[in-house]
C-alpha cells in the first residue's frame, strides 16, 4: 500500500486548497443542489424526559420520523464533556500514535482508528474519519484497541456507558409499550443483558468545499437504536418526506436514531431514519454515536404478535450477523 492510502482525512484537510474530485459526490447527493431551498432546519422532535408520558411521544417519533433528540435524560454535561475531551485529545495525537490504534478488517479487525478513504460502489470517499471500539458487555470489549492516550480515556467512556445502557433500556421499554407489547419485549429480542453497545467518534475536519461532498453518504443504521452527542457544530441531515433537512442542534440533547433492528422487529410500524452528514468549510464537527446491537448470533424478525393475516411479515429474520455482512458488502437482504 503505497503512502496515499494511509492519509487520513484530517491530514488531507490541513494541505488541501481544493476537494480531491474521489471526494465530490455525484450531483444527486450534493448538499447544496439537495438540502432543502431556504435552509430551514426541520422541527425533529425535542422530548423532554422528565415529563410526565413522554413515552407516547417516544413511540410516535419513532413511527413518523425514525429520529428524535431528547433533554433532561440524565446523563450528566460532566460525563458528556469528559467524554468529548478525551475523544478530541485522540484525535489530536500524531499521526504515528494514532496508527497504533488502525483497524484492519483484511484481518477481521474491525475496532480501532480508521478513514473512510475506502471507496463506495461509485468509486467516492467521504470526509471522515473515525474511532470505535465495543464499550459492553465485558465479555466482548477488547481494552487493547482502546486508546492509552489520554490516560482519562477509558475511565470517561465506561462512566458514558453506564448511563448509554440506562437510556437504552427507558428507550426501548417505551417503543415496547407504544407497539402494544410487554415492556421488557424489544430488549429481550435484541439479546436482553448481552446487548452490545458500540462507541465510535467520527470526526469531519474543515472541508475547502463542503457543499460537493459529505462527511457520512446517505444510509441507515444496522443497529437497533443509535444514540449520538454531537459538539455544537451542525451536519446532520434527515430525510423526509422526499427531502433532506438539517436537523437542529439543541445544546444538551442526545439525538436518537432509530436503527434497522427495530424497523424490522416492529414489521415496518417504526422506521429506521435516512440521514447523511455535511461537514463545514473552516468547523471541525465531531459526534459520538453509540450504536446498541444484538449480540451476532441473535435471530431478529418481526415480532410474531405484529405479523397478521392483514399485517404480513415484512421481513426475514436471520442472525444480526448475517444482517451486518449482506449490508456492509451491499448484498441483497
Amino acid at each position: 500500500m503505497g503512502e496515499e492510502a494511509h492519509r487520513s482525512v484530517q491530514e488531507l484537510a490541513a494541505s488541501l486548497g481544493a476537494l480531491p474530485p474521489e471526494f465530490v459526490r455525484p450531483e444527486h447527493e450534493q448538499p447544496a443542489a439537495t438540502t432543502f431551498p431556504g435552509g430551514a432546519a426541520l422541527d425533529v422532535p425535542v422530548i423532554d424526559l422528565s415529563e410526565p408520558g413522554y413515552g407516547a411521544r417516544v413511540a410516535a417519533a419513532a413511527r413518523d420520523w425514525g429520529l428524535f433528540q431528547v433533554v433532561n435524560h440524565g446523563v450528566p454535561s460532566p460525563v458528556v464533556a469528559e467524554l468529548q475531551r478525551v475523544g478530541r485529545e485522540f484525535f489530536a495525537l500524531p499521526r504515528e500514535e494514532k496508527e497504533r490504534y488502525a483497524m484492519d478488517p483484511a484481518s477481521g479487525r474491525i475496532e480501532g482508528y480508521g478513514t473512510k478513504l475506502q471507496k463506495d460502489l461509485e468509486g467516492k470517499k467521504t470526509w471522515n474519519d473515525f474511532f470505535f471500539h465495543v464499550v459492553a458487555p465485558p465479555a466482548k470489549v477488547d481494552h487493547g484497541v482502546w486508546p492509552r492516550s489520554p490516560p482519562e480515556y477509558r475511565e470517561a467512556n465506561e462512566a458514558y456507558c453506564r448511563h448509554m445502557q440506562r437510556v437504552a433500556r427507558e428507550l426501548l421499554g417505551h417503543l415496547s409499550l407504544g407497539l402494544g407489547l410487554e415492556e421488557g419485549a424489544m430488549a429481550e429480542a435484541f439479546g436482553g443483558g448481552d446487548l452490545v453497545f458500540l462507541q465510535k467518534i467520527n470526526l469531519y475536519p474543515p472541508c475547502p468545499q463542503p457543499e460537493l461532498t459529505l462527511g457520512v453518504a446517505p444510509h441507515t443504521d444496522m443497529s437497533t437504536l443509535t444514540i449520538l452527542v454531537p459538539n455544537e457544530v451542525p451536519g446532520l441531515q434527515v430525510f423526509k418526506d422526499g427531502h433532506w433537512y438539517d436537523a437542529k442542534y439543541v445544546p444538551d440533547a442526545l439525538i436518537i436514531h432509530i436503527g434497522d433492528q427495530i424497523e424490522i422487529f416492529s414489521n415496518g410500524a417504526y422506521k429506521a431514519v435516512l440521514h447523511r452528514t455535511t461537514v463545514s468549510k473552516d468547523k471541525t464537527r465531531m459526534s459520538w454515536p453509540v450504536f446498541v446491537e444484538p449480540p451476532g448470533e441473535q435471530v431478529v424478525g418481526p415480532h410474531p404478535q405484529l405479523v397478521t393475516a392483514e399485517s404480513p411479515a415484512k421481513y426475514k429474520a436471520r442472525k444480526f450477523k448475517e444482517y451486518q455482512h449482506c449490508k456492509i458488502n451491499k448484498l441483497p437482504l
